[in-house]
């Protein structure tokens, strides 16, 4: 194991992370969501919240995590990734902070203690692990009482939908009428897809409380301003609008690009 652990870490930072949007990064509303558990953990008496990142691969979570003062454990097998970890924390002075484990989620017991975490981020993770239920079993083992899990995870009505507006309809129908969301000889990597209801039983299969599932980016990442009579600004403003209001409601919630989930340890 490999530790990178420097200063006073003071105003929230997450807000203010650059938008990275791709599949793992999550939307500002993610964000959001995050600062609330933040907050909520230091309300429970955490004055330094324990974080793992399940996954993190190159710290766009951890740092800014980092930066607002937790401790946080990143959990990834990429080491290019973990360099460019290692990299980001030393700029931004939190190296202290963040302990490197250069290992998949399988190995997550052997390096995080049992019930210390205020929160974990499983974030572009269930889809790509060999058994999603033990690697959540893990997860519930490392999170302490009352603590969260954010997952954010592949929706599979998302890539149906996305194939079929353009024109690729036998992959759509393939991604459709499989039962975990992918086609045979697909050349993505992803092992599996999941709907808002499969994400929901596998979490509560755990024994976790789901306290909300969010979609992110309903139509974000296939709109633009093109051809629209507004000001750039503006128009990001309107879409962040709609986006806050589309995500939790369905149908729109269930044909997002990804699916938010957080989930609760009973204390």
């Amino acid at each position: 194991m490999v530790t990178v652990r420097t200063r006073e870490v003071p105003q929230l930072r997450l807000g203010s992370m650059r938008a990275e949007t791709s599949a793992g990064h999550g939307s500002a509303a993610v964000r959001k969501v995050l600062e609330a558990e933040l907050r909520a953990a230091r309300a429970r008496g955490a004055e330094e919240p324990v974080v793992v990142d399940v996954g993190g691969g190159s710290g766009v979570w951890a740092v800014p995590f980092a930066v607002e003062g937790c401790r946080v454990t990143v959990v990834e097998p990429n080491l290019n990734a973990l360099a460019t970890l290692e990299r980001r924390a030393a700029e931004e002075g939190v190296s202290d902070r963040i302990t490197v484990v250069a290992d998949d989620s399988d190995a997550l017991a052997k390096h995080v203690r049992s019930a210390s975490a205020d929160l974990v981020l499983a974030h572009s993770l269930l889809e790509v692990v060999d058994d999603p239920r033990r690697t959540v079993a893990a997860i519930v083992e490392a999170m302490a009482g009352g603590g969260a899990v954010s997952v954010l995870a592949a929706n599979r009505y998302a890539a149906v939908l996305h194939r079929a507006l353009a024109g690729r309809l036998a992959e759509a129908r393939e991604l459709l009428c499989e039962p975990d969301g992918v086609r045979s000889g697909d050349s993505e990597t992803v092992l599996r897809r999941f709907d808002a209801d499969a994400l929901t039983a596998l979490l509560e299969e755990a024994g976790l409380s789901v306290e909300h599932v969010r979609g992110d980016g309903v139509v974000s990442e296939v709109v633009s301003p093109e051809g629209v009579s507004v000001e750039a600004t503006s128009w990001e403003k309107e879409l962040a609008e709609f986006e806050s209001v589309a995500a939790v409601t369905r149908p729109l919630r269930d044909i997002a690009t990804r699916l938010h989930v957080l989930a609760r340890k009973p204390s």
